[in-house]
């Protein structure tokens, strides 16, 4: 079933934790009549049933066919419109067994309630008003973030910093509209409305989504991830620095020349940033033809990173090897750190003939020094430089509001355009309706049902 299909007054029960054993398990249930449905099913059922909004009471859930318990349960009320969906709902919190947790959802669907589509909840939410569209998504945007970072950007979509900044910008482009509309409607008023439209209020606005626009291209790191690869030749501390990255030992460390001879993978919170840590052969002509086959792999997942950290033995320093592989970093456009590795170790030298795309940090990844100034580093070369929002500030969420947003602001310079060039007035007013509409499907209120569909059939059951 498509979200657009839903029956949004029917009741509408799902599970709503991880099904995992864990402490607790929490069943969600809403709609029309889902107290009293609940109550029939309760051991205090005239208690639950006049319960107030936001009123816990502890009971047991009793399977009427068989008179048996099922389990001992807490029951969160919520009573329209003030709550999640804006409609009656409850939370059965109980025990967070598999069986048990399963057992109260499936008492549920025999006794009224049918099983909830993907998303449901958050879309009846935004259906009945309680979150626009940029709420919703972030809702989804929460669940999947990976890192503090990640969520604390989320966090500000979803408490309406985005909301609040497109509604300004509409309000202007609909003031100037109004200024239009008036000109339009009344020709023969001439003296009073006529050059009445406002033309700054337009520019304003526009200034505005094209710096919105822009923060979509930092966003996206913190929602999508990057991969980072560590390269280097042989014995330069490749593992030993994936380890003091990842903070627990994942990559085998030795002496002995050519010990990873494939790559591995493990995630990392790199600065805030979600990264794929990949921890590659060491570069250098091998015999063996397996480890000839890693150290390909190793030079083919450099060139293709969306950073590269080549390590460098600063007890050797850098080598032609060294600058043959960063040579090729450089005519591939894949943006580099050297690290200088070993800083604990006497250096032979300064590195010297770097490329432009390449920066250095001085780390040892044996005691730790220099890691924080590495994953700052990190940090800086991943992230544009240029659209990061302010901390809590507003900032676009997904490639959808990105595009629609950049077709707003080419709406509005052709708006500002056609007026300077004196076209009439009913052109102008095309163009920032046109406008409107594209902000308005950021939001929801003009988003066509298949886009709708897609966004809500992402979500996962339960939210």
């Amino acid at each position: 079933m498509k979200p657009s299909d839903y029956a949004l007054d029917e009741p509408i029960a799902a599970i709503a934790t991880a099904i995992a054993p864990a402490a607790l398990g929490i069943v969600r249930a809403s709609g029309l009549g889902s107290v009293d449905l609940v109550a029939a099913l309760f051991s205090r059922p005239e208690a639950l049933a006049n319960a107030a909004g936001g009123t816990f009471l502890h009971g047991w859930l009793v399977d009427p066919a068989t008179g048996s318990r099922v389990d001992e349960v807490v029951v969160a009320v919520y009573r329209a419109p003030r709550s999640f969906t804006g409609e009656d709902s409850v939370e059965i919190i109980g025990h967070g067994g598999v069986n048990a947790i399963r057992s109260v959802h499936r008492l549920l669907l025999r006794h009224g309630f049918r099983d909830a589509g993907p998303g449901e909840f958050t879309f009846r939410a935004f259906a009945r008003g309680k979150a626009d569209l940029t709420r919703a998504e972030a809702v989804r945007e929460i669940v999947d973030a990976r890192t503090g970072e990640a969520r604390e950007r989320a966090a500000a979509r979803l408490s309406g910093a985005l909301a609040a900044e497109l509604a300004e910008c509409k309000n202007d482009i609909i003031a100037a509209l109004a200024s239009i509309e008036a000109e339009v409607e009344y020709p023969e008023d001439e003296e009073a409305v006529g050059g009445a439209f406002d033309a700054s209020l337009v520019s304003a606005a526009r200034e505005r989504l094209a710096r919105l626009e822009l923060t979509w291209a930092s966003e996206r790191v913190f929602r999508e991830g990057a991969r980072v690869v560590l390269a280097g030749r042989v014995n330069a501390g490749k593992s030993s620095l994936f380890n003091a990255l990842l903070k627990e030992d994942r990559a085998i460390v030795s002496e002995s020349p050519g010990t990873t001879r494939d790559w591995i993978e493990a995630t990392v919170d790199l600065g805030g940033i979600p990264a794929r840590l990949v921890d590659t052969a060491g570069l250098r002509d091998a015999h063996d033809p397996v480890e000839a086959i890693g150290v390909e792999r190793a030079r083919d997942l450099a060139k293709s990173a969306d950073l590269t950290l080549y390590v460098v033995d600063s007890a050797e320093g850098l080598v032609e090897e060294d600058r043959a592989a960063l040579g090729a970093l450089s005519d591939s456009r894949t943006p580099a750190i050297v690290v200088w590795n070993k800083a604990d170790k006497p250096a032979r030298g300064p590195i010297e003939d770097m490329a432009e795309t390449t920066s250095r940090v001085s780390v040892s990844a044996k005691t730790g020094a220099g890691i924080a100034e590495l994953v700052a580093a990190a940090r800086a070369r991943l992230l544009p430089e240029r659209g990061a929002p302010t901390p809590g500030g507003p900032a676009l969420g997904s490639e959808r509001q990105r595009d629609a947003v950049r077709d707003a602001v080419s709406c509005l310079d052709k708006a500002i355009a056609a007026a300077a060039s004196g076209f009439p007035m009913d052109a102008v007013a095309e163009d920032l309706d046109a406008a409107l509409g594209r902000l308005g499907e950021v939001t929801g209120e003009t988003t066509p049902t298949d886009v709708l569909d897609a966004l809500f059939s992402g979500f996962c059951v339960g939210k």
